[in-house]
């Protein structure tokens, strides 16, 4: 009995091959391409003619020869049938996606199934490989994934200037000071605010306010590492958890950050806008016995700041640093 498939034989399953709207394509052993239905020439573009007898790894360069060719022994070897789904490999030919759905998808995403075709003497020299269109299901779940990521961004940050909000900045400080309790590892505080700034929102408007709200907390953002936690603490206040970092090292981060500031030009309107902050440092130490303490400690250095004229640092316990 040949190994071969015998396709004169079905002309009514290949006319239900012809009119499902999946793609089927059948392949030999050294990948020939024996079946290649409507679907697959609507969307390649190539009529069935001009593949026939063709290596479908010749056709298609896109294919990842080693992964495609290991799925397809398996499903021989096996005998079973063999799934690949989008959400592991968006597509295995890269076909253009033409459904009006949304813009996001410029391809075909598909769902594979390999299927091992068996002759009456229980040889596998064909597979089927069936492939189905599954843009709709994968946009509509990257979109929900998107939104979702989105109302996360929207939970944890502040709309204004993109950091942390006051609620989810504070409960990373619990989980930070509670990090400090067990394992002893420093960790400062840097809260400040923008000095003057109800003069200035009174005098320029408050749109211009948020613009230097804005363009302080992109400043900060830019200036703290990936492991500190820097947020709007309320208004025009923002605080900054330097973790692993002694009193002495934040002292040095809030002074940059005040030069910093202090030498920013914001743009609004026909105005230049100018500004400066005051700061306060506080570090954990043994006698704290919650984060509450340490925020304390940082605002009572804040308000000693803003005592001495503004514009400087001042960090707990100590003198007042310009």
């Amino acid at each position: 009995m040949s190994t071969l498939l015998d396709v004169s034989e079905l002309h009514w399953l290949l006319d239900i091959v012809q009119s499902i709207d999946v793609g089927v394509v059948v392949l030999d052993r050294e990948y020939r391409i024996q079946v290649w239905n409507s679907f697959m020439e609507n969307h390649s573009g190539r009529p069935a003619s001009q593949v026939s007898q063709r290596s479908m790894l010749e056709l298609f360069p896109e294919i990842d020869q080693a992964w495609f060719t290991s799925k397809v022994e398996t499903a021989r070897m096996l005998g079973t049938r063999v799934f690949t789904i989008w959400e592991q490999r968006p597509y295995l030919l890269r076909f253009s996606n033409y459904q009006p759905i949304t813009g996001l998808a410029d391809h075909m995403y598909q769902n594979v199934t390999i299927l091992p075709l068996r002759t009456v003497n229980t040889s596998t020299g064909h597979v089927c490989l069936i492939i189905y269109d599954v843009t709709n299901v994968a946009v509509n779940k990257l979109q929900l994934e998107a939104a979702n990521a989105q109302l996360q961004q929207l939970a944890l940050h502040d709309g204004l200037t993109g950091l942390l909000n006051r609620r989810h900045w504070e409960s990373c400080l619990e989980r930070e000071f509670s990090r400090h309790t067990r394992h002893n590892n420093p960790a400062s505080l840097v809260i400040f605010d923008i000095d003057h700034f109800k003069q200035l929102n009174d005098t320029y408007g408050h749109q211009a306010g948020d613009e230097v709200i804005r363009q302080v907390a992109a400043l900060t953002r830019g200036m703290v590492r990936e492991t500190d936690y820097a947020g709007r603490y309320g208004g025009e206040e923002f605080a900054i958890l330097l973790t692993d970092t002694s009193l002495e090292g934040a002292a040095l981060f809030a002074e940059r950050l005040r030069q910093a500031v202090e030498r920013l030009e914001i743009a609004y309107d026909k105005y230049l806008l100018r500004c400066s902050i005051s700061l306060g440092v506080a570090c954990i130490h043994g006698s704290m016995t919650g984060y509450p303490l340490l925020i304390e400690a940082a605002d009572k250095a804040l308000y000693r700041s803003k005592q001495a004229g503004r514009n400087r640092v001042t960090l707990s316990g100590a003198a007042t640093a310009h």
